[in-house]
C-alpha cells in the first residue's frame, strides 16, 4: 500500500505514506511541530526518485492521525514509531527527523530493536534540551513556551500563520523573499490537527531531555542546523548534542532558517544522500 494506518496498543490511528520499492533501504522522516507528513514533500520525491524506499507518518494528533488527547509526549511518540516500523517490519532504516521530529526520531533510536536503524539524520532538532535550566543555562526561558501555549489557546489560527508568516522561515528578515503559498501549506498542515495534542506537544519539545538518547544511539548521526535558525537556536541545540553523539557528524548552514528543507532543499537533499551513501 502506499499508504495506510497503524493502529497503536491504544487504539490510536497513525497515518503514514510508504512509497518506492519494499525491497530499497527506507528512509523514515519525522516532521516538526505542528505539521505532518506532508512538510518532507521535497525529500520524499527526491530520495524516491534516487530509488529509496519513503515513509513519512503523521504524529498522533496532528495531520491525519487520530486527534488523541493523550499519549503527546515523547515515550508514547516513540512508542508509536515502534508500532509502526514493526507494522511495516523496516530494517537497516535512516531515521531523519525535523525540529520536535528529530526529538522523536532520536528518541526511537536510543529504544529501537537491532537491526532496525542504520543512521540517524537530526536537522534543525531540539535535542539535548530546549527549555532554560540552571543544568542548561543557555536554553530558552520557560515564558517562552508559555507563550506559545498562550497564543495558540488565544487564536491557533492567527498563532500558525504568524510563525510561518515570521521565524519558522526565516521571513521576517530583512530582503527575504516569502512565499505566501508556503505560508498557506504550513498553516493548512497545522490546522489539520488537534488542538489538544499540539498544546501538549509544546511541553514535550521543549523540556524533554533528550541527553541519554544521544549519548546512547550507536550508529552514525548526522546534525544539520541553519545558523539564522530562529526556533531552535542552533548554540543550546545542535553545537551542544554534537558533543554528546558516539558517531556524530555536524553540518551547520550560514544564513539559512529553521525551515531550511522546504526553503533550500537544493542544498539540503545532495548533502543528506551524501550522508545516507556514505
Amino acid at each position: 500500500m502506499s499508504s495506510g494506518f497503524v493502529t497503536t496498543k491504544d487504539g490510536v490511528q497513525i497515518f503514514y505514506k510508504d512509497w518506492g520499492p519494499k525491497t530499497a533501504q527506507p528512509i523514515v522522516f519525522h516532521h516538526g511541530w505542528p505539521l505532518s507528513a506532508d512538510d518532507w514533500d521535497a525529500q520524499m520525491m527526491f530520495f524516491l526518485g534516487e530509488g529509496f524506499r519513503v515513509i513519512a507518518h503523521d504524529r498522533r494528533g496532528h495531520g491525519r492521525s487520530t486527534q488523541t488527547d493523550t499519549g503527546n509526549e515523547m515515550d508514547t511518540y516513540a512508542a508509536d514509531v515502534i508500532a509502526l516500523t514493526d507494522h511495516l517490519d523496516l530494517k537497516n532504516a535512516v531515521h531523519v527527523g525535523h525540529s520536535t521530529g528529530g526529538g522523536e526520531a532520536i528518541h526511537y533510536a536510543a529504544r529501537a530493536k537491532p537491526g532496525r536503524v542504520a543512521k540517524v539524520v537530526l536537522i534543525g532538532a531540539v535535542p539535548p534540551i530546549m527549555v532554560k535550566s540552571d543544568k542548561n543555562p543557555g536554553g530558552l526561558p520557560i515564558e517562552v513556551f508559555d507563550g506559545f501555549r498562550a497564543a495558540q489557546n488565544a487564536n491557533r489560527a492567527q498563532f500558525f500563520h504568524d510563525v510561518a508568516a515570521g521565524p519558522f522561515y526565516g521571513y521576517n528578515r530583512p530582503g527575504a523573499k516569502v512565499s505566501p503559498a508556503t505560508v498557506e501549506n504550513w498553516w493548512r498542515q497545522g490546522m489539520m490537527g488537534g488542538a489538544k495534542a499540539h498544546y501538549d506537544c509544546i511541553k514535550a519539545f521543549s523540556e524533554t531531555d533528550f541527553t541519554d538518547d544521544l549519548k546512547s544511539v550507536d550508529v552514525p548521526v548526522l546534525l544539520m542546523h541553519g545558523e539564522d535558525d530562529q526556533i531552535v537556536p542552533i548554540e543550546d541545540s545542535a553545537k551542544l548534542g554534537i558533543k554528546l553523539l558516539k558517531h556524530g557528524t555536524l553540518k551547520t548552514y550560514p544564513g539559512l532558517p529553521h525551515g531550511m528543507c522546504t526553503t533550500h532543499p537544493e542544498i539540503i537533499n545532495p548533502d543528506l544522500l551524501a550522508f545516507i551513501k556514505a
